[in-house]
């Protein structure tokens, strides 16, 4: 079976058009396929890539607090509240205090949130397994360590150039342009966002 259209034009783009284009648009075209076959996949579940992304944490070791959750997910606190209401809903998990911090909510997996994991890991794994088909093994060990060297380098960027991701109204705040207020530095963070 030949690719799709769509993907047919990403291969191509990419083996043709510009075969030496930055790395970071490739890794987020694969990435984009990968996502996309998962949420196939977890849809016939009736379980959004959202929550797969909160569960999969959970599974590692539930009893966090959301803002722990959303540290662990790399998303900001008001898309975990909001998850986190549905996924209650759904009764995947239950957030609860306890004695002694009031102030804490700490997210736990109910009994139906713990057994989806048995249904929805293997549909991952057949994602990976599709992904990677005719590909050898050294090339994955070498991709996988590639992967993880940009991890680190640009973990190590951001901690020397003692960068911080905005916050969403932080950064709408940087981009809206106010009359009399000169535009961004070149250069500057906003430059930096795009790349």
């Amino acid at each position: 079976m030949s690719p799709q259209p769509d993907t047919q034009a990403i291969l191509r783009h990419w083996r043709e058009a510009v075969p030496d284009d930055r790395l970071a648009h490739l890794v987020k075209d694969a990435t984009r396929a990968l996502v996309r076959a998962l949420q196939m996949r977890l849809a016939e579940h009736a379980v959004s890539f959202g929550h797969w992304t909160f569960l999969r944490i959970l599974w590692e070791g539930d009893r966090l607090t959301q803002r722990e959750l959303s540290d662990r997910a790399g998303v900001m606190e008001p898309t975990t509240f909001s998850a986190l209401k549905a996924m209650e809903r759904l009764g995947y998990i239950r957030r609860r205090q306890f004695a002694g911090d009031r102030k804490k909510i700490y997210v736990l997996l109910t009994a139906k949130g713990r057994a989806l994991r048995d249904r929805l890991v293997p549909l991952a794994e057949d994602v990976n397994r599709i992904a990677v088909c005719g590909v050898k093994p050294a090339a994955i060990a070498a991709t996988r360590g590639v992967l993880l060297a940009i991890i680190e380098n640009l973990d190590r960027d951001e901690h020397t150039a003692d960068m911080r991701m905005p916050s969403t109204r932080a950064l709408a705040k940087l981009t809206k342009k106010k009359p009399g207020r000169r535009p961004p530095r070149k250069g500057g963070l906003i430059k930096r966002l795009r790349s």
